[in-house]
């Protein structure tokens, strides 16, 4: 890879750019320079491009490519796995302006847009026409498509409603050299040749760049219906789990939080919190929601439930979701009630549901071993947690045990038959974890899939598989 005097690659990338489109200024480049993941190597970017069209995208890869320039993808940097993170003499490319909404189709329930949209500015504007894009990671209001389409991302709903990936019918992407394509189709089914779609989405940016998608559609979400149980213990809540799964419920989330966490939410002073152990949140959205959720209320009872809340109405139910989403800043409460530079780490397992209570029990034993903070919320309908670090990021021994647990936690999950990362992706943070993962033979055809789009290695180098 080339490492060209900053000077001399601006003015290789200029032309047919605005001149605002390339930023060279050190506390932008610092402040770009990574995304939202701790322990994640960052290098020090060259400049950065804020392209506005697929033209601009072309010209700034094509350059750069025959410079042997490497190129990082960005969107709003919300990832959590290090895969937007600068590495030395890169140009990081900001696909942040590059914000419209091209077209929505209510007859063909598709929209077309371009990687910069954020998520919830999306449903927004679907939302008149009576549809609605269904996944939604928990940074929905400023994650953006392009980041989402990188990570197959996820969110709370994906029991019912699944990832980004059942939604991507087709891309729009520049290739590492410059040259554009297009994947995928606009048509109910397709299979006309290989998959490239579904290859690109959670290629976290190694092999094109999006910059423009077509995307499924659903019908406009019903209001919700929630019960809140709490439990005894992690296994009567795993049991709980089980049980509406086997008797065929479809809940839109089934989110568990264990004691830990259910005592921060508690001490930050939710209404339907108190004391005592884990905590399951049921949403549903059927045709009679009511009787769905009393039907769920009473597996909880039966498999151990002590206190059991069913929404009567909708305000109710809205209290109940809350308890959701008071998680991060409850957590934040508590990270700010310690000493020195209390720094909150989520990582991300998913393991089959069957294994929930004794991997959250096994994270319990891991926090006590490494004499840590972890707090652990997921969305246990698809098994996949967020066990959440504290420590003190300023304390070296800290740090050290924090790092120590986060390798126990996921070695714990692949322990159990599950996988290294369930939503968030491998960047740079799991990139090792992945060779323990993945066989030898597997490992070489991801590695020839590299090679083949990115014969340079100038696409986002170092992130996700080494090539």
């Amino acid at each position: 890879m080339s490492h060209l005097p900053h000077a001399a690659l601006f003015e290789a990338l200029l032309p047919h750019l605005p001149g605002d489109a390339l930023v060279t200024d050190p506390v932008q480049l610092a402040a770009h320079s990574h995304d939202a993941a701790p322990f994640s190597d960052r290098g020090s970017p060259a400049l950065l491009a804020l392209p506005t069209t697929p033209e601009q995208v072309s010209h700034i890869l094509r350059a750069c490519y025959e410079l042997g320039v490497p190129v990082v993808p960005q969107g709003a940097r919300t990832g959590l796995a290090g895969a937007a993170n600068a590495v030395d003499g890169c140009v990081l490319l900001s696909t942040t302006r590059m914000d419209r909404i091209l077209a929505i189709d209510p007859a063909n329930r598709l929209v077309r847009c371009e990687p910069g949209v954020v998520t919830k500015h999306l449903n927004e504007a679907v939302a008149p026409h009576g549809l609605s894009y269904p996944p939604d990671p928990a940074s929905w209001d400023r994650c953006t498509i392009g980041g989402n389409i990188a990570t197959d991302a996820g969110g709370v709903c994906c029991v019912k409603y699944g990832v980004t990936a059942d939604y991507v019918l087709g891309l729009d992407l520049v290739l590492p050299d410059g040259r554009r394509t297009r994947t995928g189709r606009e048509t109910a089914k397709g299979v006309a040749g290989y998959d490239l779609t579904r290859l690109v989405v959670g290629s976290e940016g190694t092999l094109a760049v999006v910059v423009g998608a077509t995307l499924a559609l659903r019908p406009l979400r019903p209001p919700a219906r929630a019960l809140l149980a709490r439990f005894p213990g992690l296994t009567d809540a795993g049991d709980a789990v089980a049980a509406i799964t086997a008797h065929g419920h479809t809940p839109s989330a089934l989110e568990l939080l264990d004691r830990a966490t259910s005592q921060a939410v508690a001490e930050l002073g939710h209404p339907l919190m108190g004391p005592g152990g884990p905590t399951l949140i049921v949403e549903s959205e059927g045709p009679d929601p009511a009787a769905e959720l009393a039907a769920m209320a009473g597996l909880c009872r039966r498999t151990g439930g002590v206190e059991v809340v069913v929404a009567a109405d909708g305000a109710e139910s809205v209290r109940i979701a809350e308890v959701r989403r008071m998680v991060a800043p409850a957590l934040q409460a508590q990270a700010a009630r310690l000493p020195g530079r209390a720094t909150l780490f989520m990582e991300d397992v998913a393991v089959p549901r069957s294994e929930l209570p004794k991997f959250i029990a096994t994270v319990e034993d891991i926090a006590a071993r490494q004499r840590l903070r972890v707090y652990t919320v997921g969305h246990a309908g698809d098994g996949t947690l967020h066990p959440t670090v504290v420590f003190d990021s300023a304390d070296p021994g800290q740090t050290r045990r924090a790092r120590a647990a986060y390798d126990d936690i996921v070695a714990a999950g692949l322990a159990l038959g599950g996988t290294t990362t369930g939503e968030h992706g491998i960047g740079t943070l799991k990139r090792d974890w992945l060779t323990r993962e993945l066989d030898p033979t597997a490992l070489e055809l991801q590695r020839g899939l590299k090679r083949l789009f990115d014969p340079k290695n100038l696409l986002n180098p170092g992130k996700v598989v080494h090539a």
